[in-house]
Order: structure tokens, then C-alpha cells, then sequence
């Protein structure tokens, strides 16, 4: 069975076998939780992105799927890049949201990682709603068949971190 933590704080500097990046899909860096895990991971997370962008993903990462590569200077072993969708009003299919955490605890399993941290997908910039995102994000979470024995949510702000507490419990 998968713990759950919340941690009010930066991704960055947490102490996990996995970095969950919310990315865009050209994995070369951005903004928000994505330009801080390239800029404190240093110039190997940007070189191993590059690698599977000549590589296999030359389109880039499909919305929904998840991909490893080193975590550089992080405190991690690797980071885990996942595209969240951006929201389109409502009605929109929560279902790709879901695959980003799903798909990220897949690649997990196969690092054989075991503590994993999340930011909150898709919140910022691609502007899913904070508590239909959090419900998503937690029974995706809860309801996942992986070896991740500790998954962390960690939130930058108060407000997000607040709602997870209320749907954790």
C-alpha cells in the first residue's frame, strides 16, 4: 500500500528516489515546477531531454505519458517528465490528467523507485481546476498497482497544499 504525504515546499529539494516534472512536451525546459527542475538539476537533465527528443521523441512527449531521465544536481536519482493537459472549460476529460500520475508511477516501477514526488499537474500555467485536479490526482494515487511505497505531494503554495489536506484526510 502506497503512503501519502503532503509537504508544503519546493520539489526541488526533496530527498526521493523520483522528481515527478510537470514538463512540456518539448522536455526542454519552461516555467513554474518544469524551468525549476531544469535550472536547480543543471545542464545533465537538459542533455539527457535533448537525447530522447533526437531520439525516440522527436515529436516530443504525447500528453499523458511519462519518460525518465537523470535528475542531475537534485537530491533524486532521476526525474520522471509527464505533460499534463491543459483544462478547456468545463466537461474536460480528466482522463489524461489521471494517466500523467498512473503513467509516472509505471516508469516508477520500472527505476524500482520507491518514494516518488509529485508537484500538482497541470494547476499553473495549463489551468486545471485545483480541487478537480486534487481529486484526481489523489484517487489516481490510491487506486494505482505500484511497488512506490511513499508518493509526496509537494506544493509550493498554501492554498493547493490546503486543498490536498481536505481530500487526503
Amino acid at each position: 500500500m502506497t503512503t501519502i504525504r503532503l509537504v508544503q515546499g519546493d520539489i526541488t529539494e526533496q530527498r526521493v528516489d523520483a522528481i515527478v516534472n510537470a514538463a512540456n512536451s518539448s522536455l526542454l525546459g519552461g516555467g513554474g515546477v518544469d524551468g525549476a527542475i531544469h535550472r536547480r538539476g543543471g545542464p545533465a537533465i537538459l542533455a539527457a531531454c535533448r537525447a530522447l527528443r533526437a531520439s525516440r521523441l522527436g515529436g516530443g512527449l504525447p500528453t499523458g505519458e511519462a519518460v525518465a531521465t537523470t535528475a542531475g544536481d537534485l537530491p533524486a536519482s532521476w526525474v520522471i517528465h509527464t505533460v499534463g493537459p491543459v483544462w478547456q472549460g468545463p466537461g474536460s476529460d480528466p482522463a489524461p490528467l489521471a494517466s500523467c500520475y498512473r503513467e509516472s508511477l509505471r516508469v516508477a516501477d520500472e527505476l524500482e523507485a520507491r518514494t516518488v514526488a509529485f508537484p500538482a499537474i497541470s494547476t499553473g500555467v495549463y489551468r486545471w481546476p485545483v480541487e478537480e485536479a486534487v481529486r484526481v490526482a489523489v484517487a489516481t494515487v490510491r487506486t494505482a498497482e505500484t511497488g512506490v511505497e511513499e508518493v509526496r505531494f509537494v506544493l509550493f503554495d498554501g492554498g493547493t497544499f490546503g486543498v490536498f489536506a481536505g481530500v487526503v484526510g
